[in-house]
């Protein structure tokens, strides 16, 4: 199997298979309404739905970075209050969401081994380091969204 598909496997699982920590994305946010999204458990926690806004926003990020694009990342690293805590707006989230799960897929789908190897310049990490870092940029914040959910 090609790197690029045993990734594509990997993200994939982390979203919504079966991936080796028994929990995705998909499923704990299955369950959850806007109104427990935008729940501010704590002052200085950010809410499920400020955390999801925040992975999609990075997921965007760095595809277009791998697809040779430069991006800033924005001061406020992409965590941005809630304006709209309607179910209809979380239900956008939700679908932003998956559908940069698609993107991804599709990006890997036709990703050429050696496009690992590429440099992005404005920090030196390779593409390999990118994509892999989008993944456990994920796996971080799914663990916070777990604790984030039980606190509810």
């Amino acid at each position: 199997m090609s790197e690029n598909k045993r990734i594509s496997n990997l993200y994939q699982s982390i979203y919504d298979g079966e991936p080796w920590l028994e929990v995705t994305l998909a499923k704990t946010l299955k369950d959850v309404n806007a109104e427990q999204a935008y729940r501010k458990i704590n002052p200085k926690l950010n809410t499920i739905w400020e955390i999801v806004n925040h992975l999609i926003q990075w997921r965007r990020n760095i595809l277009k970075r791998v697809q040779g694009e430069t991006v800033t990342t924005p001061d406020h690293n992409y965590f941005v209050p809630v304006l709209d805590s309607s179910e209809a707006a979380w239900e956008q989230s939700l679908q932003s969401l998956e559908k940069s799960q698609e993107l991804w897929n599709t990006f890997l789908i036709d990703f050429e081994d050696d496009g690992f190897e590429k440099i992005y310049p404005h920090n030196n990490h390779t593409y390999y380091e990118h994509i892999h870092g989008i993944i456990q940029h994920d796996v971080y914040h799914l663990g916070q969204i777990v604790i984030l959910k039980k606190l509810l």
